[in-house]
């Protein structure tokens, strides 16, 4: 009888974690790297809400909760619902879990019957497709390639629905790609879910905040509110409040689901950490002015990082209208020879490349599912940022 179960053999390791982890292990080893595998913000939690938990701790706020989440977070939650998105939810209907990605498995491992499908537009966060599979379930992808701006549109949708169609999976903005749906394509996307009444909605709004150009965010409940019963809308304060080390994200669905969820967690973790929920709180309800000087500070490097890479030694680069990555296509690399000769015959061997001879940490297209392709985060300093583009144009450069 072996150890391990099966199962685990269902999931990989995180691409885009083990290629941050990889650019931290060679930095603290003293090597000269351009870390842009990144999927957290570089700036730090602000100081009224470290202060709130802080505080929160004084006054004892150290044992076990409700499992998913405090009476006191699930109102604040339910009214940042109401405040930004306009959509009106009950505490009952809210899970508080540690991270986004907890609440999106716990969600999946409550619904997803062996052989249900779930439809995931490509490219898409790296764990949607691992965690469907890892509870019995199929993924169905969708690619949505540059051309589409990554968006996958009403029509795809509809030809890859069947009988045993479960979910659908949304994440505007985008990780990779920065992809943002608007009103009208998400209102589209909704005509097409209506007609099926046993498909739901996962929609991941983890980087509402991250938007640019002044674009209006569209949440996809707010759109469709005939489809609210069907639609599980994930959040966190992970990017609008830098706070990934927290651990601390949010759904809002359907109740019966969400009840499920908290069957769950009792069994498995119980309580997000106290404090993270302390500090959550204070997020939620004090202010965000501190976040307009993020995200323009966020919307000069994209513009830097898009005006550097666009039409250059190769690269095709897309601007993004959210979150804080961009996907630039290195399709006319492929095939090409590095200076050690070595020849270049996927994204994941390019970024290999860039890593090893360039010393430039990034994370490769075929993790997201849209080859060839590769993701640059730019939550870091203009000064990285610069040296990297540098270097990554000098790579191509190099090519032959």
């Amino acid at each position: 009888m072996q150890l391990l179960a099966r199962r685990v053999d269902l999931i990989q390791p995180s691409p885009s974690v083990m290629a941050m982890s990889r650019a931290k292990e060679l930095i603290a080893a003293g090597q000269d790297i351009c870390n842009m595998a990144a999927g957290e913000p570089d700036f730090a939690t602000p100081r009224p809400i470290i202060d709130s938990a802080y505080q929160a701790l004084l006054a004892g706020e150290t044992k076990y909760t409700a499992v998913d989440g405090t009476r006191a977070l699930k109102e604040a939650i339910c009214e940042k619902f109401r405040r930004e998105n306009g959509l009106a939810y009950r505490p009952d209907q809210i899970s508080v879990g540690a991270g986004a990605k907890q609440v999106i498995f716990n969600a999946f491992a409550c619904s997803v019957d062996e052989g249900d499908e779930v439809i995931i537009p490509a490219p898409y966060w790296v764990s949607y497709p691992d965690i469907v599979q890892f509870n019995g379930g199929k993924p169905v992808f969708v690619v949505a390639p540059a051309s589409q701006e990554f968006k996958m549109t009403a029509e795809q949708l509809q030809s890859v629905i069947t009988p045993r169609s479960k979910w659908l999976v949304l994440n505007s903005p985008n990780n990779p790609s920065g992809a943002t749906f608007s009103s009208a394509e998400l209102q589209k996307i909704g005509e097409v879910v209506a007609r099926h009444p046993n498909l739901y909605v996962l929609t991941d709004e983890i980087y509402e905040h991250l938007i640019y150009d002044d674009l209006p965010y569209a949440s996809f409940a707010a759109v469709n509110p005939s489809l609210s019963e069907r639609t599980l809308t994930i959040n966190g304060v992970s990017k609008s409040f830098s706070m990934t080390g927290w651990r601390l994200g949010y759904g809002a669905g359907p109740q019966p689901l969400i009840k499920a969820m908290e069957k769950l967690q009792s069994q498995t973790s119980g309580n997000p950490a106290s404090v993270s929920q302390a500090a959550a709180l204070a997020a939620l309800k004090g202010s965000m002015e501190f976040f307009g000087e993020w995200r323009n500070e966020y919307q000069r490097r994209r513009d830097y990082i898009v005006g550097q890479l666009d039409g250059r030694e190769g690269l095709s680069c897309a601007k993004p209208a959210g979150a804080f990555y961009v996907y630039p296509s290195c399709a006319a690399h492929i095939g090409k020879t590095t200076p050690g000769g070595k020849r270049i015959e996927t994204d994941t061997d390019f970024v290999l490349y860039l890593l090893n001879e360039y010393k430039v940490a990034t994370v490769q297209g075929a993790a997201y599912g849209l080859s060839p392709s590769f993701r640059i985060s730019f939550a870091t300093s203009m000064n990285v940022i610069e040296e990297a583009c540098r270097r990554v144009l000098a790579a191509c450069a190099a090519l032959r």
